[in-house]
């Protein structure tokens, strides 16, 4: 009989095993040297996920969570080797830190200190996330590294994509014990300018490249939405999102109204705006969201003390680019909750400050911690 209970355990603790492994990209695949800086892979363990980064564009390549069994998954879009991202085909901000200044500037035109500036248009019509370079093309100086934690380096000199002043950034990544991926940044500068920096993970809480994301559920919590002209530039008009297909205040499956003839998802083609986070007191650590996948049981709640989360839900993905696993990414098969300032903040009266003076600091945080259920 004893036998019998010790092989069952075995059993088990195999199973368990089977569960929960976790397939480690290749670091020599991402070992490189680009504008004479060194890259390279490091894998970061905290709680029950594992994430590995790349100092190129401080880029999550990974991060396996668990489901309600225990089975681990991938749950962001990536790639395999370095080549991939430099050389991209693709969605270029897969998993990428993004600005100095996040998301759409409309006409790559503002004025700072009675100043007017002109900077890249990177789709022919506005400025997005930085311009044609961005932080998310570059190389991050590697502070240092733990088991859990990556602290990563970059000064954004002046004229750099036509922004003034040399911002120094420091941005930290750290896995926590309750399975949180904790962003910090921090940034300084010796001149007026301007920084509104994200994260661009691409999620999928089935896997990557495990089907459509139409079947989660959302919450967001904000009752407005940043209305938007035909190009995605905000009006300066916030939007109660009450009685529209932008209300996420209870849990909705995504794909539930995606296809619907307003005219906010009609600029986006689906959803691509940002919200208006409901904040207590300005600057402190919120939620703002929660992903919610039904088949595995996994969930991510996105937490933040910036006062807007931009949901995209992957609508130009083309399906001819294959990701870590050989399987393509494909339209509306993964998502983005960007915590940030709202968009063209530096053109909208009334919208929070995206401007960095001398003798101030940025600071933002977001969280995204995962569970089951």
């Amino acid at each position: 009989m004893k036998k019998y209970i010790v092989l069952i355990c075995m059993l088990m603790m195999a199973a368990y095993a089977g569960a929960t492994e976790v397939t480690l990209i290749d670091k020599t695949a991402f070992e490189t040297t680009l504008d004479g800086k060194e890259i390279s892979l490091y894998t970061l363990r905290g709680g029950d996920i594992v994430m590995p980064v790349t100092n190129y564009g401080g880029r999550v390549v990974a991060l396996w969570a668990p489901d309600r069994e225990g089975n681990m998954e991938d749950v962001v879009l990536g790639y395999n080797n370095i080549e991939s991202y430099i050389n991209n085909r693709g969605e270029r901000f897969l998993g990428a830190c993004i600005g100095v200044v996040a998301n759409r500037i409309a006409g790559g035109k503002f004025t700072l200190n009675g100043k007017e500036y002109q900077v890249p248009l990177t789709d022919g019509v506005n400025t997005l996330h930085g311009g044609n370079t961005g932080i998310d093309r570059v190389v991050w100086d590697v502070v240092s590294v733990t088991d859990n934690s990556i602290v990563l380096h970059y000064m954004a000199v002046d004229g750099e994509e036509g922004f003034p002043g040399n911002r120094d950034i420091t941005m930290t990544y750290t896995l926590t014990d309750d399975n949180g991926f904790k962003i910090e940044y921090k940034a300084t500068t010796d001149a007026p300018a301007l920084i509104n920096l994200s994260n661009h993970s691409f999620f999928n809480l089935k896997g990557e490249g495990n089907g459509t994301i139409l079947d989660h559920e959302l919450t967001i919590n904000a009752d407005q939405i940043t209305r938007t002209s035909q190009n995605l530039i905000p009006t300066g008009e916030l939007m109660a999102v009450e009685g529209t297909p932008f209300d996420f205040r209870t849990p909705y499956i995504i794909g539930e109204r995606i296809n619907s003839d307003h005219e906010q998802m009609r600029f986006g083609s689906g959803y691509d705006a940002n919200w208006c986070i409901n904040q207590e007191r300005e600057g402190e650590i919120t939620w703002a969201a929660t992903l919610y996948e039904p088949a595995s049981g996994r969930v991510m709640e996105v937490l933040t003390d910036q006062p807007g989360i931009q949901f995209y839900s992957g609508n130009f993905f083309g399906g001819w680019v294959k990701g870590k696993y050989g399987r393509t990414h494909k339209a509306r098969e993964s998502l983005a909750l960007e915590t940030q300032k709202y968009p063209d903040a530096i053109n909208q009266e009334g919208f929070p400050s995206i401007v960095l003076n001398p003798g101030e600091e940025y600071t933002h945080t977001c969280i995204y911690r995962f569970s089951a259920r």
